[in-house]
């Protein structure tokens, strides 16, 4: 907590950059920001914990219509100016329950786990590749791409349908810069009206908040186009889905040192990774399927993680629990500089501070365990026969959201890393919308059966 000198000093510094109203921005249980706004004279008491919230309002809080408010509590290290709204700061915020830290909320989860990690000597870093989808809005609810030009079958780095959304992408790109996140590459992607910025990593609790600010960003730079911006992971069935790899290191806290580089002569298995970076990817392969739930939170995220589904080339999505180098057919990968590990089985839905969690909670017992997560697979898994697969022992992936949820459910470790009541909250909100989808009729079914039958 900041004195009240310090308080003061941020609300003259803001008033002078034209801001008149504050934002205190928690998430629920699924990432989305919550908050209320206070007018910029009261920053010092929104500092104290003033804005109170009933927790049964909103999606996993963990609390009953009697039970006491829980506070909203800024964080002032991270304040962000909305570019397009100058007049109001974003402050992403913390929950306190009767002046305690509300251990459901999932970023004082992550800065609890961050302690842990600290108590080892490690700080974490982590950076998130951020695609999504513009698309336009028709009149029956239905999405399509909005520039007819940009349907090429591998449209991955089009140089033409980049330039088609050139005034929303350059809208993106300089906030991206003016905010200081040093943003390195962006394109297009995979799919039709699909875009990727990838900026530079950071700790772990900054790269969440941008990445929890980014999507607010591009909805927003979208709808003054006239489109929508989706995270959506998988919009189209024959087109791939919206990933946000975690790309994980760990840095000693005295020094900065990247504690999973090293020489890849010095690297018995050649990846460029210390033994380290091994164990740490060694945790997070053994709760692999339950840390899935985390990465890949929604029904339609598992329709992202697949083979080929309805498409006619392989997808690039994880489904195995395996882990090789410069491999996209692995759920984890080692890119060819090595020095660090990317989860490709987190999409656009993830709760990042929920996933970064339990990723650095499993890295965390793989080096404590010393777990050598064996050999890397260099093979194309797509294409392994099964009795090949069952040889290398690589399971699968869950397939759905219910079988996530179960894996989640049925480790004692994410209840050791979440505590019981966080845990439960996900399992009950993860099932409620399970349960929703299958008993839902699609357009599917009745198509392929009402005459049928």
């Amino acid at each position: 907590m900041k004195s009240n000198e310090e308080i003061r000093q941020i609300q003259s510094e803001l008033k002078s950059k034209g801001v008149k109203y504050c934002l205190g921005a928690y998430v629920d249980i699924h990432g989305i920001p919550k908050g209320k706004v206070v007018p910029i004279d009261h920053l010092e008491h929104m500092a104290h914990g003033s804005e109170l919230y009933t927790g049964y309002a909103l999606d996993g809080l963990g609390q009953q219509p009697n039970d006491d408010e829980i506070a909203s509590v800024p964080d002032l290290d991270h304040i962000i100016q909305l570019p397009w709204q100058p007049e109001v700061a974003w402050m992403p915020a913390d929950n306190t329950f009767h002046g305690e830290p509300y251990m459901l909320n999932t970023r004082v989860a992550l800065k609890s786990m961050q302690e842990k990690a600290a108590e080892m000597g490690f700080g974490f870093n982590l950076g998130i590749e951020a695609e999504l989808f513009v698309l336009q809005q028709n009149e029956d609810g239905s999405m399509s791409v909005p520039n007819p030009d940009d349907r090429l079958t591998k449209p991955c780095y089009d140089a033409r349908g980049f330039l088609d959304q050139f005034t929303w992408l350059d809208k993106m790109a300089s906030t991206i810069n003016d905010l200081g996140w040093d943003l390195y590459s962006f394109d297009h992607e995979d799919a039709n009206g699909q875009y990727e910025f990838d900026f530079m990593y950071a700790d772990a609790l900054t790269s969440c908040d941008r990445f929890t600010f980014l999507r607010l960003m591009a909805k927003e730079y979208a709808r003054q186009e006239g489109l929508v911006a989706t995270f959506m992971p998988k919009p189209f069935a024959d087109k791939t889905g919206n990933g946000a790899h975690f790309n994980m290191s760990l840095y000693d806290l005295d020094t900065g040192e990247n504690l999973f580089a090293c020489d890849p002569k010095d690297d018995p298995k050649g990846l460029g990774l210390t033994e380290l970076g091994y164990q740490f990817i060694g945790g997070v392969l053994k709760h692999g399927k339950a840390l899935c739930a985390a990465f890949a939170p929604t029904v339609n995220s598992y329709k992202r993680l697949v083979r080929q589904g309805d498409m006619p080339y392989f997808t690039w999505a994880p489904v195995f629990n395996s882990f090789g180098s410069n491999n996209r057919t692995n759920s984890i990968r080692v890119p060819m500089a090595g020095g660090r590990f990317e989860s490709r089985n987190a999409d656009g839905a993830v709760n990042p501070y929920l996933a970064a969690t339990l990723a650095l909670a499993a890295g965390l017992e793989g080096i404590k365990e010393g777990i050598d997560p064996g050999a890397p697979q260099e093979d194309n898994l797509y294409e392994l026969s099964e009795e090949e697969r069952a040889d290398r022992g690589i399971e699968f992936l869950p397939k759905n959201l219910l079988e996530a949820v179960d894996a989640f459910a049925d480790d004692p470790f994410v209840t050791e890393a979440l505590g019981e009541e966080l845990c439960n909250e996900f399992i009950k909100y993860k099932r409620e919308e399970w349960n929703a989808y299958h008993q839902a009729i699609s357009a599917w079914e009745i198509e392929r059966y009402s005459h049928l039958f």
